[in-house]
Order: C-alpha cells, then structure tokens, then sequence
C-alpha cells in the first residue's frame, strides 16, 4: 500500500484528507498536537495507521512522524497542511503583534520546511510528491490576512522553487477555497460560516491530482472536482 503523511489531521481538511486517503487503499502517518482528538478522528479509518501526537514545530516529532513512515514501507506522499492561522480577530498588518508574526512563520514556512526536507530524500528514492495546503490570502489582498497569508505566500514560493530543484518528485501547491472548518470559523468569530463547503467537497481533487499525476504547479482544488 502507498503511504502518506498528513499533518494537521485530527479536524477539518486534514481530516478529510485522511478519510479520503485511508478509503482509497493508502496506509497513513497523521500529526496532530492533540492526541485525543487526534486518536478519535482516525479510530475507524481502514488500512494502517499511525497517529503520532506531537508539535510540527519540534524536531524530535518531525522525526517521529518520518520514522512511523519507514516503519509502513516509507513515505510516497508529504500532505503539509497542519498551519496556524494568528490572532482572532484577525488584526491589520499596523497592529499585528511580532511575535504573533514568528509564530506564524515557524509553524506554517519553517516547520513544513524541516518536514519537507526531513521526507525528501525518500520520496526522490520513490518518485513521490508533495501537497502543501495554501490559501487565496497569498495571493490576494484581504483586510486582516496580512499575517497568514504572507506566511502561505512564502509557502508558495518555496513550492515553486522546490518544484524546479527536485524534478524526480510531483510538488503540487494547492488552494482549498473557502471551507467550514474550524480556522475559518476562528477568522470570522461570531459569523455564520455555514454557506462554505465542507473539506470533504474538495478531496476527490486531490485523488485527482494523485491519480493523474500532472506537472507540478499551483492548483485550486474546487476547480478540479
């Protein structure tokens, strides 16, 4: 069975992602930092799987996470979506906090890095890929966004740049849209976010994505389904 390693997996689109997979024959590595939730979400998935309760930001968890990998066969896909979204309400740039900022940048650039560069040499061995989980806020100006979506116009661009370094391994960089999930509720506090979608609509885009195994390159999901 084909495995895959997904951060961020005890809610929302990593959730999603982990019953989409685990449906579809691959054996699975999910992280997540807390362990209850994370054990409960993954408790009737089929095939095998790993959860490993942890911070991404600490490097003895990343190793964690690539060791349960090896002991499956090894790692044929990295799914980087654990992130952070800041402070909620979402500030203006002119009243973001620095270290709200840092944080932002270890958890969502720093940390999918370590983790990246950690899985790398596997997934050139096996002709794998990468999906990192990114947002229209890095790409488009919204009041409010400035943080995260620096942060995940960072993640871009080390994807774009990573896709030209490693031609052996499928880079796919990848914008969900707007979805139901708990850090979009936590941008809007108070609203009713009931009309987005919810992240399961956009898991047959990422099957397609592995089954067709296109070029690397950015894609948003919901104009794949």
């Amino acid at each position: 069975m084909p495995v895959a390693i997904i951060t961020g997996a005890s809610r929302g689109l990593g959730q999603a992602l982990a019953a989409g997979l685990a449906d579809n024959g691959w054996d699975l590595v999910l992280d997540a930092r807390g362990g209850a939730a994370l054990a409960e979400s993954a408790a009737d998935l089929p095939g095998s799987i790993r959860t490993v309760p942890g911070d991404i930001t600490d490097a003895g968890h990343r190793a964690d996470l690539l060791a349960a990998a090896d002991a499956l066969g090894g790692a044929t896909l990295l799914i980087n979506n654990a992130g952070a979204l800041g402070p909620s309400p979402l500030p203006k740039l002119a009243d973001l906090p620095l270290d709200a900022a840092r944080e932002l940048f270890e958890v969502n650039v720093l940390a999918l890095l370590a983790l990246t560069q950690l899985v790398l040499p596997g997934l050139r061995e096996r002709s794998g890929s990468i999906i990192n989980i990114t947002s229209d806020a890095a790409v488009e100006a919204y009041e409010g966004w400035g943080g995260y979506g620096a942060s995940k116009a960072a993640v871009e661009q080390l994807s774009n740049v990573l896709s030209a370094e490693e031609p052996d391994v499928r880079v796919w960089w990848t914008d969900p849209g707007d979805l139901r999930t708990q850090m979009h509720q936590d941008a809007f506090p108070g609203e009713d976010i009931g009309d987005r979608p919810l992240p399961a609509t956009v898991v047959p885009a990422v099957l397609k994505l592995l089954a067709e195994q296109p070029e690397s390159g950015r894609y948003q999901l919901p104009k794949l389904t």
